[in-house]
């Protein structure tokens, strides 16, 4: 009995495999250097085939013996950038809402030119007691920016003292608003001749790349009387070239009669435009779509643009590659057309290979994992401590390179198939020993009445 209560108790042990077996591959990684500390290595084709979670949480990296050391996926131009891009952009005041809402009591009218750029932007009071509110919300025009902003950096007069916490809103469209993760305190303070000065809200690893951006100040009335807004990108965001995936679609008719081509793209690669190639002179209006999964209903990505091709000296004339308000790393695409399509386009989607950065924390070698079902990568503080080294090192300290050795199988296939959930073997365990206990005092009762029985004359 007793060994059978061990074997019990070790089963929870036995069922958790180590690291290795819970990703389909690795690439062992090749450090530049032996004394980086901390290293980046570029992403390629297959870690992305292999990928399976939409956020590459299933990318990761370990150490000798298994052991995930701390990393983090990031943008390819944030890493590798000697000195972040800064950009002063419009702005436009707006009144804050006592209750912290950016639309109660009022509504946004804007105009906007053919580019997206905000020319004029007024706020019309819905309510009595909102025409009496400060304006100190701001509505920032990003329109023409092509790369994600790292962080908004904002200026104001020096005076009283400030502590204002803000929130942080992103839209395409002015209509529709999405609250982001990332919130800002704004501080200058001074006491003795020393001044405290906070004035960078930060975005994610990857950045924000959207076409507005709202803050509204959590209090009104302790709110920054803001100047200026420069807006942080990263140093060469359209200087890593692209890549393109060339896809072959179907034909496929839709409930309305019209025709659809659909494609499906064969990783997770985080696509940033967006191109359609046929044969011959050809003009015509898209729109693309894109999904997830097939059960889900398809998102606008972008259009309608309009692809043309006109023969000439050279290679003749061409329309540039369409670029996607966000990055996209869903599976399946949809290309629709405003008339007649001379062939099958073929959808060409470009990406630039993002970068993992890891800290040298364990025993070397070291390897990148990627593709799971059941592990997915922990969040990592690599965005502060990389900050926080340039700051200490220079702007032009970076990561040491690393590079991805030949892939090798780890648990293949069937990394891939989710973990069946774990049984509680303690509790079924002592919900037998209190069955068994049962039975056997259901056992002595019966022998009990069994042996009192009067005896018949």
């Amino acid at each position: 009995m007793k060994r059978y209560l061990m074997w019990l108790a070790a089963l929870p042990l036995l069922a958790t495999a180590g690291p290795r077996q819970d990703y389909a591959q690795q690439w062992p990684l090749q450090l530049g250097r032996d004394d980086g500390g901390a290293y980046r290595v570029v992403l390629d084709e297959a870690v992305y085939r292999q990928a399976q979670s939409a956020q590459l949480r299933d990318v990761d990296v370990i150490d000798r013996g298994g052991a995930v050391v701390p990393a983090s996926v990031f943008a390819p131009e944030q890493p590798i950038a000697r000195a972040p891009q800064r950009v002063t952009l419009p702005w436009f005041p707006l009144p804050a809402s006592p209750s912290g809402s950016a639309t109660q009591g009022w509504e946004l009218v804007s105009e906007v030119e053919t580019d997206g750029r905000l020319r004029r932007v007024e706020a019309r009071s819905t309510a009595a007691d909102t025409a009496k509110l400060p304006q100190t919300s701001l509505l920032i025009d990003a329109s023409r920016l092509r790369a994600p902003i790292l962080a908004l950096e904002l200026e104001w007069a020096p005076g009283a003292a400030l502590d204002a916490a803000y929130g942080v809103e992103a839209s395409d469209d002015l209509d529709h608003w999405r609250s982001l993760g990332s919130s800002g305190r704004l501080v200058d303070l001074q006491r003795g001749g020393q001044r405290l000065v906070q004035r960078r809200i930060v975005f994610d690893a990857v950045g924000e790349q959207a076409r507005y951006l709202r803050l509204t100040p959590q209090d009104p009335k302790s709110a920054a009387q803001i100047s200026a807004v420069t807006a942080e990108l990263a140093g060469n965001a359209a200087g890593a070239p692209l890549q393109w995936r060339e896809l072959k679609g179907r034909r496929v008719e839709l409930k309305d009669g019209s025709i659809a081509f659909e494609y499906t793209l064969d990783g997770r690669f985080p696509i940033q435009q967006a191109d359609v190639a046929l044969p011959g002179n050809h003009a015509l209006e898209w729109r693309l779509e894109s999904r997830d999964d097939e059960e889900q209903g398809w998102y606008a990505q972008a259009g309608p643009w309009m692809a043309y091709q006109v023969a000439g000296k050279g290679d003749g004339d061409r329309s540039a590659a369409r670029q996607l308000a966000a990055t996209v790393r869903d599976r399946h695409w949809r290309l629709r057309a405003n008339g007649a399509v001379p062939g099958e386009p073929v959808l060409r989607l470009g990406y630039r290979p993002e970068v993992v950065v890891f800290l040298a924390q364990g025993e070397p070698p070291y390897a990148l994992v990627a593709g799971s079902a059941r592990a997915a990568r922990g969040d990592s503080p690599l965005a502060h401590l990389i900050e926080a080294l340039r700051t200490s090192r220079g702007r032009d300290w970076q990561p040491a390179d690393a590079t991805l050795g030949p892939a090798a199988a780890l648990a293949g296939a069937s990394a891939l198939v989710p973990a069946e959930p774990e049984r509680d073997w303690h509790s079924y365990l002592l919900w037998a020993v209190l069955v068994g206990g049962a039975l056997i005092v259901a056992g002595f009762a019966f022998n009990l009445l069994k042996s009192n029985k009067p005896a018949v004359p």
